[in-house]
Order: structure tokens, then C-alpha cells, then sequence
């Protein structure tokens, strides 16, 4: 007999962040839950930077060849290629070094993006995935008609910059009020000037997520203008002398 619930919240801490998973469906497996955070804890051990056994790890001490890597993990650094082509190397698995991958900018929002994924299949509707502030969202907030996502004010913990009301989108914010500088100019090797942070909005979390960090990497002086021509995804920039730029679409109400 299967365990259920009517809705479910669940937060683990993984991949050095709490994860928070948020069901909505008025019955609820818990054995879907359980698979989700279970591929989590496995890309974890996989792609994690700090852990000595990871195949990550391994590629950086030459004990591993991509080639011989796990399927999954050619798949992100492929894709993380093809975004540092696009984003005109502001998003670079190599920033910190030239003789060492570290894809964890990307990795995050893939594995939220496979883990709705397993929800999708499962045949829940209405849920929310958060990590560590970025989101995958689908349906709706039970029994509020959508998803409420409030986008923290950079210099005022207790101000909201905007609210999205969504019933189906990733989320994700690039600035420095979190973790401090921790985004870099891979060209300047410098933390970006006059700007606060950058949240993309669009189908894919692990796309925005890169997304977010290209732009706020970029800097202000092109980063809204660089935004301006993605395709797919919307963005709002804020900037340091407090303008809050968006493109048309960003938080455009559900029709």
C-alpha cells in the first residue's frame, strides 16, 4: 500500500544548499518525493567541486577522461560549452582557472529542471522546487490560482523588488547580497561594476540560471542591453544607483 498525503513540503540540504520541494496535488506519493531528492544526493556525488571521489574531482586530477565520464556529466559540460559560446564567454565553467571545470553554475539548475522532470511524470500538476532562491514552478499554489515568487530588494532585505504571479516558470537570480562577490568578468578576471543583480525568467532553470550569471558578469553598461535579445526568457536588472530595468515580458501575468 502506497504512503500518501494530501500535499506535501519537504526541505533536505544538498549540494551545500537548502532544497525545498512544495506539492500541491491534493494526494501525494511519497516515494516520488524520495526519488527526487535521491537524483539530487546522486548529482551531488557526481559533479560536486568539494568531494574527493566525484567525477568532477577526478576530470580536474586527470584520473578521468571526459570521454569515459558518465553520460550525464558529458551532457553538462556540452552544454555548458554551447553557453559559453552564446553568452560570449561571460558564462565559463573555466573562469577560476584554465586547467580546471567547475560547471556547478549550470549543474544546480539542470538537476532542479530533471527533478520536475520525475514530479512531471509521476503526474503532480502543481508544485514548486526551490533552491537555494531559484525556482521551478508549475500549476498553481493550491487554492490560490498561482505561484507567488517575491524577488528580494538587493540593498533592502525587507523590501520586495517585484512579485511574478506564475503558473509555470524557472526563476533564477544572479547578484551578490547572498554570497557576496562571487561572480567574476571571466575576461577581467574582476567582480562586475554598477550592478546589483540580475533575475532571468523562462522555461528552463538551468538556461536562466546561466543566463543570470552571464548578465550580472557583463555589468551594467551592457547587461540590459544584452538581455534585451535573448530569446524565450525575460529579465529585470538592477542596477546600483537603484534603476530597475525589465524587459516586456518579465512577470507579465498569466493570461
Amino acid at each position: 500500500m502506497l504512503a500518501t498525503l494530501p500535499g506535501a513540503r519537504r526541505v533536505e540540504h544538498i549540494m551545500g544548499m537548502p532544497i525545498v520541494v512544495d506539492v500541491r496535488d491534493e494526494v501525494v506519493d511519497e516515494a516520488v518525493l524520495d526519488e527526487m531528492f535521491d537524483w539530487l544526493r546522486w548529482v551531488d556525488r557526481t559533479f560536486s567541486t568539494y568531494r574527493h571521489d566525484s567525477e568532477v574531482s577526478r576530470l580536474n586530477r586527470g584520473e578521468l577522461s571526459v570521454e569515459d565520464a558518465h553520460v550525464d556529466v558529458r551532457e553538462v559540460l556540452e552544454r555548458c560549452e554551447q553557453l559559453r559560446v552564446e553568452t560570449e564567454g561571460y558564462f565559463d565553467v573555466r573562469a577560476a582557472s584554465p586547467e580546471l571545470v567547475d560547471p556547478s553554475g549550470l549543474v544546480k539548475g539542470w538537476a532542479v529542471d530533471r527533478a520536475a522532470v520525475l514530479l512531471d511524470e509521476a503526474g503532480l500538476q502543481n508544485y514548486a522546487v526551490n533552491a537555494a532562491g531559484d525556482m521551478r514552478l508549475r500549476g498553481r499554489a493550491v487554492p490560490e490560482l498561482y505561484w507567488r515568487v517575491g524577488i528580494q530588494h538587493p540593498l533592502e532585505p525587507d523590501r520586495v523588488a517585484r512579485v511574478i504571479d506564475t503558473t509555470g516558470l524557472a526563476v533564477a537570480t544572479s547578484g551578490e547580497y547572498a554570497r557576496g562577490a562571487h561572480v567574476f568578468d571571466p575576461h577581467t578576471h574582476r567582480p562586475p561594476t554598477g550592478i546589483l543583480s540580475v533575475t532571468i525568467t523562462g522555461p528552463e532553470l538551468a538556461t536562466a540560471d546561466a543566463y543570470a550569471t552571464a548578465a550580472f558578469a557583463i555589468g551594467a553598461v551592457r547587461a540590459t542591453h544584452w538581455t534585451a535579445r535573448l530569446q524565450g526568457y525575460e529579465a529585470m536588472t538592477i542596477l546600483a544607483d537603484g534603476r530597475v530595468l525589465s524587459t516586456p515580458g518579465f512577470a507579465k501575468p498569466p493570461c
